[in-house]
This record gives C-alpha cells, structure tokens and sequence, in this order.
C-alpha cells in the first residue's frame, strides 16, 4: 500500500513540473499576469478558429515556455521565441474542450533566468462560428490617394489569406462597399470607383456590371445590403464630400452633400424608389433588412449647410415596411431610436439574423466613425425597446463598422485601440442574454511582425459561410472594356 502511494505521489508531481515548468529550470514566480501581444487573457473562443499564437512584449527575453492544459483534457507545450502553435494539435485541443477553458501557463527566460506568470484562460464557446471565414477590404490609410488596396477573404481555421480583387487589376481604381447575401457568397456585390466605375453583381459564378451611376439618382450605388430572398438588394445614392482637420485628434471628416434610399432588383434591373426615402431637406442613408425581408432600416438626418455645420450632421434609426411580393413599400416611417435627442449621430445598423438586435455605432456627429475617436458599439433590442452601450467591448479609440455571422452568437468588428492608427479586426461572441466577451483580435502566424509592419488598415469586415469564388483577371477585363448594363428608376404605386 506503501508503495502505491509512492507511485501515486510521484506520477503527480511529474504531472504538476510537466505541466508547469516543462523545460524550466528553477522559475521565479511572478505575481502578475504575462505581458503578451495579442491580448488574449479571458477571451472566449470558436472551437474552429485558427490558434491564438503571441508574442512577448518584452523585446529583451531569449525565450518563451507556454504550456496549454484543457479542462476536459490535452495539453499543448512548446517552447520558442513566441508561442506560434500547430494547427493541428489547437484544433484537437480547442475540439476536446468545446465548453470549458483553456489554462495558459507561461515563463520566459530572461538574461538565463526563468520567470513563471500567473496562468490565464481562455473559454472554449458552445457556439459554433458556422462561417468559413472572412471578407474585409485592405487599405492604406491615407486620404486621396492610395496605393494597392483591394478586397480580401480570410480562412478563419487557419492563417491564409486570399485576393478576391486588388486595385493591380485595373490601375486607378478603388473597390469598396462589398455585400454577401446573409454571409453567403454566391450572391455577391460589390462597388468600383475610378475611371471605369460599376457596380458588380455576382449570382453563382456570373457576373454583372452595372452603370456606375444613374443621372435620375443623382449619384451611385453604395452601400449594399442584400434581402433575405437574394431577389432584391438595397442601397444608398450619396454625394460624398470630405474634408480635413487642423486638430490633432481629429484627421478627416466625410459628409453627403444628399443621400437617399432605395431598393434595386437585380432580375429586372429595377431601382425601386418611393418619396418617403428620397426627401429634399433629410439625407437617408445605409438602408439594411430586417432578417424576414419585411422591414427596411436606415439611418436619416437633417440636412446641412456642409461643410460649414458638419457637426450639427446627426442620424437617427429609422424603419419602413416593405413587401417582398409586390416590391412595394409602407406608407410611413418610424423612428426607432432617436440618437439626436441624445446629442449623438447613429451610424452603420446591422440587424440579428436571429431577428433579436440591432447593432450600431454612436458618435457624436456624422456617420463615417472610423476616424471618431468617440465611436462606440451599441445594442438596440427589438423585442424589449432597450438601448444600451456595449462597455464590454469598447476601447478609448475608434470602435466602428461590425457585422454578424449567420447564427447570430459571434459579430466582427474593427478598432483603433491598438495604435490609434491602424483599423484591425476583432471578434466577440454574444450569449443569448445578449452579453458580449471580451473581443480578441483577428489571429495572425507572427503577430507582433505582422501588425508591426502592417500599413493596412481593415475596413468593411463581414463573416462568408464559404470562399469567395471570383475571376479576378476577366474581372479586370471586364472592368476596362466598359461594357455596363443599365437601370431603370421606378416608383411603385402605393
């Protein structure tokens, strides 16, 4: 029996140095949490995203341990210059403990010295992501001119990335405002600005170029949002302006000399316009559906004498019925929340497809927020009324444009909190009380060199249940020949 126990007690302590200090020697203990980049310390995770490798912030340490324990069993230990884990064994190790946590021990080595830090876990989520990964636009931050650019889609179970269209294509031109129908990408929109501008629709592999414009809207298609149905896609017609700050804090501001709304049918190439969304003295802007196709949301605000009252530029939610049989609209307009009786501007509304919320930024005036240091994540709950500001998730900086995967548990978002500067990707996973976890960032191989040297921003992300199939070099053929379909306007009897 004796011995037993000695057996007992020393496969326990090999199991404890395993687990703590494989492959350290004699580790000071520290009483603080590792300092490492990405922040990763009590994120919730996907079983099926790609390992959360990190890096020391310290630049002076020779080496880094991590050992990785599941709470319903595996581990992982590797030992290096960062924590760069194979694919693999995370996802077997993420698999194994869907539900439970993650316990990160770490040391690093430092001038010959071991230092242990207090563990930290990371949560394991029920939810399932159900996308394959992501789409998002990639470009550098400047003003009026800007170098290679393009559309992006990312393998979230792992770390590649892949073109769907770069600005190489075709020199001069810009490519934004892309839209998947409901995170499906075999309806697939996207917009062109330059010499040989379109707006591209892409239904199973075939593809369309629509007139980039159309004189009786008064401007272009931007802002796509496409109906549950995939028979209808709405959008917004604007008159961008831009301007520049001489404050420190503040660098561009966008405004619409006039915006209004409508909803296009692809089949007949039909604009489908009414005069509740197309008025004289109100910019309607950023229209999206509701998840059964039956309402229209947008956002709508005073017009201004721009540039000379931009501040006084503030948008409200607004709703409106609309009939997916008859591609008709109600006959009137509610206001669903009032930002402006609270002093604030309202942009970028992205309904649940679960039907439950609303997702929006809040800032103090305008709609382009990525370069409002004030904008915030808020949530509109449709079934009780109630607004609150998403504290969970917002930083000090820039927290802006964000959409939903299709099971309505995880929402991609982008942040300036990093530097200030730079735009990034990050997710949060969302419980059916509607409480948000801590947002991680998006996953890179090496991310301490990649975000460092790193002049992209992201912008526009949104989740795809599957790669993007697309041509990129007929595109771009089809893109300098011209060839464009045309849009006829109309406006549906009531």
């Amino acid at each position: 029996m004796r011995k037993k126990t000695v057996y007992w007690l020393l496969a326990v302590g090999c199991w404890l140095l395993a687990a703590c200090t494989s492959g350290v020697e004699n580790p000071i203990k520290v009483d603080s949490l590792p300092a490492i980049y990405p922040d990763y310390v009590g994120v919730t995770i996907p079983v099926e995203i790609a390992p959360l490798n990190f890096n020391s912030t310290d630049p002076e340490i020779d080496a880094m341990d991590v050992v990785v324990r599941g709470s319903k069993g595996g581990e992982l230990h590797l030992q290096g210059d960062e924590a760069d884990f194979d694919i693999t064994d995370w996802h077997e190790l993420t698999q194994q403990n869907k539900g439970g946590e993650l316990t990160f021990t770490v040391c690093t080595r430092k001038n010959g010295q071991w230092q242990q830090y207090k563990d930290f876990t990371v949560s394991v989520s029920l939810y399932a992501l159900d996308e394959w990964g992501l789409t998002y636009r990639r470009i550098a931050p400047g003003y009026e001119v800007f170098s290679k650019m393009g559309l992006y889609q990312r393998d979230l179970s792992c770390f590649d990335e892949y073109p769907i269209i770069e600005n190489t294509q075709v020199p001069g031109m810009c490519v934004n405002c892309h839209s998947a129908r409901q995170t499906d990408p075999s309806q697939f929109v996207f917009h062109v600005r330059g010499d040989h501008g379109a707006t591209m629709f892409q239904t199973d592999g075939q593809r369309e170029w629509l007139k980039a414009s159309n004189d009786q809207l008064g401007g272009s298609m931007v802002y796509p949002y496409w109906h549950p149905s995939g028979q209808y896609c709405a959008f917004s017609t604007n008159q961008t302006r831009q301007g520049f700050h001489v404050a420190p804090n503040e660098r561009i501001e966008v405004f619409d000399l006039s915006s209004d709304v409508f909803v296009y049918h692809p089949a007949t190439h039909e604009i489908i316009k009414d005069s509740l969304l197309s008025t004289k003295d109100w910019s309607e802007n950023s229209p999206v559906f509701s998840p059964d196709g039956k309402t229209l949301y947008y956002m709508t605000c005073k017009q201004q004498d721009y540039p000379m009252h931009y501040k006084d530029e503030k948008y409200n939610l607004c709703k409106i019925a609309f009939d997916p049989e008859t591609g008709r609209y109600g006959e009137q307009v509610d206001t669903i929340f009032n930002a402006v009786a609270m002093g604030k501007s309202l942009t970028w509304p992205r309904p649940s497809y679960d039907g439950k919320y609303i997702l929006f930024t809040l800032m103090d005036y305008g709609y382009f927020s990525i370069w409002h240091e004030e904008s915030n994540q808020w949530l509109l709950d449709l079934q009780t009324g109630e607004v609150r500001e998403l504290k969970e998730i917002n930083s000090e900086r820039a927290d802006s444009y964000h959409n939903w995967n299709i099971n309505s548990h995880w929402i991609v978002f982008t942040s300036r909190r990093d530097d200030g500067l730079y735009s990034r990707l990050y997710l949060a996973s969302v419980d059916e009380q509607g409480r948000f976890s801590k947002p991680f960032l998006l996953p890179q191989r090496h991310p301490k060199e990649y975000y460092e040297e790193s002049i992209f921003s992201f912008n526009v992300p949104d989740f795809t249940k599957s790669k993007v199939e697309f041509n990129a070099y007929e595109a771009g053929r089809e893109i300098v020949s011209d060839k464009r379909i045309g849009t006829k306007v109309s406006s549906p009897a009531k």
